[in-house]
Parts: structure tokens; C-alpha cells; sequence
């Protein structure tokens, strides 16, 4: 069996690097210079691709919500409002295509809603993502799976039944499951790392990955050891900034980090074959006093 995929010119599995994505989301809070110094810092942390929220807001945004307020950098605004604010356009997306284009870095988004779905098919993305708020969204789902791109999907917030009925609205080719934990932060306690393991088992063809929302690096490379061959984490320029994200999300220097405590990772798991290596010679040579003789 060959869990592999292919999202641009990386192939993505088991036998591959773990792709990883820094998510920026909303984190530029709608200011298209913010994103792109993003993207430059995640260019040289190592990220592999980093990763944008596509939301129409009079679609995707509960009725219940949208007049609801709420303080935001922009003043006192219906929660509707603040979605606008947030919400990057055709022109900026071009920008944030011609910057990734020449620094040589994979971008995609996820879609909450059809309308953009249609908006980025403009684009070239190696990938769409569906978030774990929209896992449950099988017109959605279906709608994304016509565009014949591969599919990544989040499974937080999510009972393991609902995560069932939501690979099969959408089929097991060219797709990616993420487990999740959808806490801002996300407690240890919560992780639950070994569900890892568990939709490996659950659906052994299909390439696993983790989205995780905790403060700290520990888990992440973690996830890269129980299997998971996609690592996506929130990043942004300083946790300090508005916004409800930045709280649970990677700083520059922390995401360098994460990168080669997955990279560190990788190289020490090893293929499972026991063997004596070169480098140990000398220390059997004068330390061991019995030999095997058999």
C-alpha cells in the first residue's frame, strides 16, 4: 500500500519529508503588507507552504452572528463587519501569488463556503483545505472535490462518525485527513496525539497529518513520530497582535525551530532494522568483554 500524495512538486507520505504549513489564516488581519512579511519569515523558518482563510462573510457567517458586536482594531462592529475587515481580495491574493511564486514557497487556503471555491480557482494552489468547522458541509465538500485538486481536510470539533461520513461525501483519492484538536490554545490533555495512529489504521492508503492549536513545539514533532506526514501550525509575526489566533500561534523563530525539531525527528526514527552501526565499533571494541558466540 502507498499512502503518498502529490501537493505541487512534492510528493507527500510515509516514505517522504513531512510537509508543513505555516497557517497564517487571518493572522495579517486583513493587511496584505503584514502577510507578505509572513510569508518571507515562514520562507526562512523552512515551511514548506503557508496557508490563508477564503471566506465569503455574508455566506459562511451565521445569520445568528452577523449582527452580533464586538471590539476590534477597526472599533466597536458587528462581528459581520469585522469578517469584511479580515478578508483579503482578488488584487492582494495576486500579490501574495507573485511573492510565493518567487520565493519558491507552495500557498493555499482554506474554503469555508462555494462562492470561494470559485474565487480561487483564479489561482494555481497545489491544494484546498477544508476547516473543521466545515468538515460536516457535504454540499461543500462535494463542491470542492469537482475541481479535481487535492484535498486536505481538518477533523477537529468532530465525532469519529462524522469524520466517516465526511471522507466518504468526498472519497479517499488525492486526500489528506489532519487530525485536530480545534481549541485556541489546545491543552495536552486534549491533543490526543494517538488519533494519529488511529486514523492511520482507520484508513491505511490515505496520507495522515496533524493541525495543532498548543502552545509549544514538543507535540508537533511528536505527531511527526506517531506518523503524520503533514504538520500544519498557526503562525504569526508576534502572539502579541489582535486577533483570536495569535495566541495559539508560532513566532518566526519558533516555527525555525519546529521545523528542525521535525527534520531532527525524521532522521532519528530510523527504518526498525537493528543493526550495528560503523560509528560503534569502537565502543564494542573496548567496552564489550563477552562476545556472542553463537
Amino acid at each position: 500500500m502507498t499512502r503518498e500524495i502529490k501537493l505541487g512538486n512534492r510528493l507527500v507520505g510515509d516514505q517522504h519529508p513531512a510537509y508543513i504549513i505555516a497557517e497564517i489564516g487571518i493572522n495579517h488581519n486583513g493587511d496584505v503588507e503584514i502577510a507578505k512579511k509572513m510569508i518571507e519569515a515562514a520562507v526562512h523558518a523552512g515551511a514548506d507552504a503557508v496557508k490563508f482563510q477564503k471566506r465569503t462573510p455574508e455566506v459562511c457567517t451565521p445569520p445568528e452572528q452577523q449582527k452580533q458586536m464586538r471590539e476590534t482594531p477597526w472599533g466597536y462592529i458587528t462581528y459581520l463587519d469585522y469578517r469584511y475587515k479580515v478578508e483579503l481580495g482578488l488584487d492582494q491574493y495576486r500579490e501574495i501569488d507573485q511573492l510565493c511564486k518567487k520565493l519558491g514557497i507552495d500557498w493555499l487556503v482554506s474554503v469555508w463556503d462555494e462562492p470561494s471555491v470559485d474565487f480561487m480557482s483564479q489561482f494555481e494552489t497545489p491544494a484546498y483545505k477544508i476547516p473543521s468547522a466545515s468538515l460536516t458541509d457535504k454540499s461543500l465538500l462535494k463542491f470542492v472535490r469537482q475541481t479535481g485538486k487535492p484535498l486536505i481536510i481538518s477533523t477537529g470539533m468532530s465525532t469519529m462518525q462524522e469524520i466517516r461520513r465526511g471522507v466518504d461525501a468526498v472519497g479517499l483519492d488525492n486526500l489528506v485527513i489532519l487530525h485536530c484538536t480545534s481549541a485556541y490554545p489546545c491543552e495536552p490533555e486534549e491533543l490526543n496525539l494517538r488519533m494519529i495512529e488511529t486514523l492511520r489504521r482507520e484508513y491505511p492508503e490515505t496520507p495522515i497529518g496533524y493541525s495543532g492549536h498548543e502552545v509549544g513545539l514538543v507535540p508537533s514533532a511528536v505527531a511527526v513520530a506517531l506518523g503524520a506526514c503533514v504538520v500544519e501550525r498557526h503562525f504569526t509575526l508576534d502572539r502579541a497582535m489582535w486577533g483570536g489566533d495569535q495566541a495559539a500561534s508560532v513566532e518566526p523563530g519558533g516555527f525555525e525551530k519546529l521545523v528542525k525539531y521535525i527534520r531532527v525527528t525524521e532522521a532519528g526514527l530510523g527504518d526498525g532494522v537493528k543493526k550495528v552501526y560503523d560509528s560503534e565499533l569502537k565502543s564494542l571494541n573496548k567496552l564489550r568483554r563477552v562476545k556472542d558466540s553463537e
